[in-house]
């Protein structure tokens, strides 16, 4: 009766409009339609219980009743006890916020949700947002471009006039806090047009004791308060959070660093990615933690996701986080496969401490440590940190001759070059690697000065013992502009088409009768783009790159010159990898194939999402050297591989690749014997085939963009396709299950001529080949494969010669005539070879 009362008064009051006599300070209060604001109080109470937070018991059960009675003014006085902030916004659009009743309370590294009261005397329906000086991402200077790629563009930088998020002078404005208005269904952070509704705000900050922040609030732009009366300074008392000691231990009992994805009870990543700094990556949502050391979380049930690596299971566990006692958690990781029990070490030739998604602020990139924490929590054996053009003067100063002193016995880092913004990547960009010096003579430690084409650097890398190779190797077509190409070489009559007769000596990605689809007898630019589509689909494939900046350009000049150990694979289309070095080892080349990353440009996710598995010993060993694995790397006694496939065992007629050719004395009958295994549990991604994609079949294999949904999703189970390759071609197959166990594979092919022979699972795996020699002739597959090897050096120049330093392009025409003609001499051999074979 009192309370009936009571509301009766402050409505007589109300009739006049706007009031603050709710007993509140200055919460304002507004008679309104009951019903409309019932179902917003509604929504809120299942929201907050859903949450895990719901009203105080006796408040719950008057406001159920108030809202069951679609009472406007008795809700508001029920609720209003609850407000940490109130936001009026006028008529003419202008926001005020005053202070409510609540308490500001909140514990480190934890969400907690408050209550926002809105009076809406506007009844615009716009999206209600808010900002604080002291929230947003503590980094800045991040390539949008990367994150955009990886679909995280709301990582990017949150001020990008703000380079010191984390360093300002005023201490004031240190970005510690998160705000943001609850906005998951059942809830929105979008205004009804309703006079009065109450909003869910989520509060997080990463420090303890007593922190001021200063909230804003808007509707868009220019709806702010003249007078700074749309935002409030508030003291938030923060509670420490409590240390979570862990305990991880690999298969073996030793104790090592794991990768870890934590999420609270409502699925919330912790930390909050826009509040990491190193040694976590705010682009990452896994943490890499080592045996012994701490997170720290508030109050509360947590699950742990945990592995190691595409080698390891990935496992979950749930955690309880206990105020009144010491707490601690141990995880006990589970391999799948273990490759360094046939004596395989894995590697990443290509990641980088700095550039891309790496901030260049409050740091320029990260260290050392940071970068060896995340190689070894992927269980990688070997990762190769190359220095670039981003922030390259701070980073060069991490190099040195051997491993980095942080390496242990099974986990080797190494800083090297990647030369890249810089030099010569106008024709590609260039890995070395094992490098002993890494000032170029003549540039005195600067990116200055270096040549602008990439021979020369290949040859002073190799003579001081490194390995040298193209990364992201994909060079990609454009078809339009093969088109082009084409019509402009070879239309001898003008007719801005290519005839039958005209295409004589052409190389075209089809049959002439198939590309003509009117029957015209001559190839119009659109007929030849569109095959030049289709067919580049195939492996392999005649259709030529688009030598426009993308991929190994110039690996058709260096590998001619005899500077050039490698190509890259498993970080862009698998395709347009394995086309360009499929033709190469046609023409005799023995070009290897690597495996990586390019970490965080390719891929932010993870180092190792792309990497290779170097044969050192039979077994495994207590210890290895990084020269001898980039030994075994230039040799090719190796795979390459997502982690998720593996070829454990690779013979051709008992001979493994790089150990030397297979001489035979006339064309025989091998045998092909190999041991691989498949995860149970293979990522749903384009990168690893297991996700369709719009893009083409070329597409499969890319990690630069993801072709589809962002997804942490895993397929069980399945089979896999190994597929036994002799010069490009498919020759024998084999079906396995994936379920994490070896599997034997043996088959019998022909070889009538010189060939290399490889195994292959598409996408996922490729050993490097054996090259078996037949009557001492030397491998000359292809002649068509010659042909396009020579057409891609004549297009480079023409496309690029532009780009080479004038004092460079001297010895550069030298050197891609003599290509040129090497490629012409490889074909006339091929056709000698083809002519005299004899197959039964």
């Amino acid at each position: 009766m009192v309370i009936r009362i009571r509301q009766l008064l402050v409505t007589i009051l109300l009739l006049g409009g706007l009031s603050f006599r709710n007993g509140y300070g200055d919460v304002p209060v507004l008679n309104v339609d009951g019903q409309p604001l019932a179902a917003n109080v509604a929504r809120l109470i299942e929201c907050r219980q859903a949450m895990g937070a719901p009203f105080p018991e006796d408040l719950l059960i008057e406001l159920k009743a108030a809202v069951q009675d679609q009472e406007s003014m008795h809700i508001q006085e029920l609720l209003d006890s609850e407000v940490l902030l109130a936001v009026h916004l006028n008529p003419e659009y202008r926001t005020k916020v005053t202070r409510g009743p609540a308490k500001a309370l909140l514990t480190q590294n934890g969400y907690q949700l408050f209550l926002v009261k809105v009076v809406n005397e506007s009844t615009l329906t716009e999206r209600l947002r808010v900002s604080s000086p002291q929230a947003g991402n503590v980094y800045s200077g991040v390539s949008a471009l990367i994150l955009q790629r990886q679909q995280q563009e709301h990582l990017g930088d949150s001020d990008p006039q703000q380079l010191s998020p984390n360093r300002s002078s005023d201490s004031s404005s240190k970005r510690i806090f998160q705000f943001e208005l609850f906005s998951d269904p059942p809830l929105t952070d979008r205004l009804s047009g309703l006079g009065v509704e109450y909003f869910l705000l989520l509060a997080y900050c990463s420090e303890d004791g007593k922190r001021e922040a200063t909230l804003a609030f808007d509707v868009g732009q220019g709806t702010q308060d003249l007078g700074f009366r749309g935002e409030i300074p508030i003291l938030f008392e923060i509670r420490p959070a409590l240390p979570v000691r862990l305990s991880i231990f690999d298969e073996d009992g030793t104790r090592t660093t794991a990768r870890l994805t934590i999420r609270d009870s409502k699925g919330r990543v912790l930390p909050p990615q826009p509040k990491r700094l190193a040694p976590d990556f705010f682009f990452q949502e896994q943490i890499y933690r080592h045996d012994g050391e701490m997170v720290s979380l508030a109050p509360g049930e947590y699950t742990i996701q945990s592995s190691r690596g595409p080698e390891y299971v990935v496992q979950e566990q749930k955690i309880t986080v206990d105020p009144h006692t010491e707490n601690s958690v141990e995880i006990h990781l589970q391999r799948w496969v273990n490759p360094m029990e046939f004596g395989f070490y894995s590697g990443d030739h290509h990641i980088h401490g700095a550039g891309c998604a790496h901030y260049q602020d409050p740091t320029q990139g990260v260290s050392p440590v940071d970068m060896f924490r995340q190689v070894k929590g992927e269980g990688l054996n070997v990762g190769c940190v190359l220095t670039w053009g981003p922030c390259f003067d701070f980073q060069r100063r991490y190099f040195s001759p051997q491993a980095d002193l942080i390496s242990e016995p099974h986990t080797k880092l190494k800083y090297d070059l990647e030369i890249s913004g810089f030099g010569s990547a106008a024709l590609g960009h260039v890995c070395l690697l094992n490098l002993s010096d890494q000032v170029y003579p003549g540039t005195n430690g600067t990116t200055d000065g270096w040549p602008t084409w990439t021979v020369p650097v290949m040859r002073w890398a190799k003579e001081q013992g490194g390995v040298t190779g193209y990364p992201h190797s994909d060079m990609r077509i454009d078809e339009a502009r093969y088109a082009d190409w084409l019509v402009e070489r070879h239309d001898e009559n003008g007719d801005e088409e290519v005839s039958i007769d005209e295409s004589e000596e052409i190389l075209l990605p089809e049959k002439f009768g198939l590309m003509d689809e009117d029957a015209t007898g001559t190839l119009s630019r659109s007929e030849i783009a569109r095959a030049a589509d289709q067919a580049a689909n195939g492996l392999p494939n005649l259709v030529l790159p688009s030598m426009n900046g993308s991929g190994a350009m110039e690996i058709f000049v260096s590998a001619s010159e005899g500077v050039c150990d490698f190509t890259s694979a498993m970080d862009t289309g698998r395709i347009g990898e394995l086309n360009t070095w499929y033709h190469l080892l046609n023409c005799g080349f023995p070009i290897k194939l690597s495996g990586e990353t390019d970490f965080p440009c390719m891929s932010s996710r993870r180092v190792g999402q792309g990497r290779v598995y170097v044969k050192i010993a039979d077994e495994k060993r207590q210890e290895f050297e990084f020269a001898d694995w980039c030994a075994g790397l230039a040799a090719g006694r190796s795979y390459v591989s997502d982690g998720y496939a593996h070829a454990l065992k690779f013979e051709v007629g008992g001979k493994e690749p790089g150990t030397g050719k297979l001489n035979l004395k006339r064309p025989s009958v091998l045998l092909v014997e190999g041991l691989v295994s498949f995860a149970p549990d293979t990522p749903v991604a384009v990168a690893h085939g297991t996700q369709p994609n719009s893009d083409g079949r070329r597409e499969i294999g890319d990690t630069r963009v993801l072709h589809g949904e962002r997804s942490d999703q895993y397929i069980h189970g399945g089979e896999r396709r190994v597929e036994v390759i002799r010069n490009g071609r498919v020759v024998a197959s084999q079906v396995v299950p994936a379920d994490g166990k070896p599997h034997r594979i043996t088959l019998s092919i022909n070889v009538f001529q010189s060939s290399w022979v490889a195994l292959r699972q598409f996408p996922q795996l490729h050993t490097n080949p054996v090259e078996v020699i037949v009557s001492e002739e030397p491998i000359r597959s292809s002649e068509e494969s010659a042909e396009w090897c020579l057409q891609s050096v004549e297009l480079l120049w023409a496309s690029r010669n532009h780009l080479i330093d004038e004092s460079e392009r001297d010895d550069a025409r030298e050197a891609y005539d003599r290509a040129i003609e090497t490629y012409r001499t490889r074909g006339r051999d091929a056709k000698r070879i083809r002519e005299a074979l004899v197959v039964p």
